[in-house]
């Protein structure tokens, strides 16, 4: 699933290609994207509406719309889920197989593209209800972290999972932050002491701005011929390294060398998900 990192790198790319654009038409091909609302109210709510603005807030993205006649700013939720991508598309082109929503915005398409259809794109926000504070935000500070775990009985890297603590970790950045940190991932997430808070909170901010600044997991993969216009996968920015999986030092490397010591790399299995760690690295 896309984390932070990579909505970020979405957001930055596709706000000001959709920036005063006006929507002239709405397609829907899954209706179960846009639940609660209908394709009747949503594509009602959404012809004529021009895009003002694109924010993210943890793993959402967050449109802003006019709508036309009374000038009313309303948002739109995105989320793309497991599988979902964002992009424009030229008007002409063939739309992908998986399209859930295609916007008419004139010359192109905006493409809500969803192999799994586990994405949102909603006019309803109660799913940015209890968000915890945005970690590379002022609100995001050791206090903070520190009042979101006591008492918890969780291991630490399954609460850093939990989006009420901090918004925009997922799995990736939980198992690098606590690399970093040089803390066990099983460790009761009530029982860190406040330096090992403070090594935390500064680690998640790091692997966060140093993902967003190198693009993110996954390569772009550019199609098509009309330069600026052209296909967008979320992925790695321009000018980023090649494979930003280089960079990764304990996700996904079960059974490689540490990266800082040499020891072999492990995985387990916590809440479901796996957890990648240095079972020297991290003994604490």
């Amino acid at each position: 699933m896309p984390e932070l990192p990579e909505v970020e790198v979405l957001v930055r790319h596709l706000a000001p290609l959709l920036a005063g654009r006006r929507i002239r038409g709405v397609e829907i091909h899954r209706e179960r994207v846009i639940q609660p609302e209908t394709a009747e109210t949503f594509g009602r709510a959404l012809t004529g509406a021009r895009f003002t603005s694109l924010t993210r807030r943890g793993k959402y993205l967050v449109f802003g719309l006019r709508a036309p006649g009374t000038g009313r700013e309303f948002p739109l939720l995105g989320h793309l889920g497991m599988t979902g991508r964002m992009f424009l598309l030229p008007v002409r082109a063939e739309l992908p197989r998986h399209c859930a929503v295609a916007l008419d915005l004139g010359q192109h398409r905006f493409v809500f593209e969803d192999t799994r259809y586990f994405g949102r794109l909603s006019l309803a926000l109660d799913a940015l209800d209890g968000l915890g504070p945005e970690p590379l935000s002022r609100d995001f500070t050791p206090a903070a972290l520190a009042a979101a775990l006591r008492r918890s009985r969780q291991a630490i890297k399954v609460k850093l999972l939990d989006q009420h603590v901090v918004a925009g970790v997922g799995n990736i950045y939980a198992s690098e932050a606590l690399f970093r940190a040089r803390l066990s991932p099983r460790r009761g997430a009530g029982r860190l002491q406040s330096a090992e808070i403070r090594r935390l909170h500064a680690a998640i901010r790091v692997v966060l701005a140093e993902a967003i600044r190198f693009g993110s997991t996954v390569p772009l993969d550019w199609v098509g011929t009309a330069g600026r216009d052209r296909l967008f996968y979320y992925g790695r920015a321009a000018g980023a390294a090649d494979y930003y999986e280089e960079r990764l030092a304990v996700y996904d490397r079960a059974g490689l060398p540490c990266r800082r010591c040499g020891t072999v790399i492990r995985r387990l299995v916590q809440a479901g998900r796996s957890t990648f760690y240095c079972p020297h690295c991290q003994r604490a």
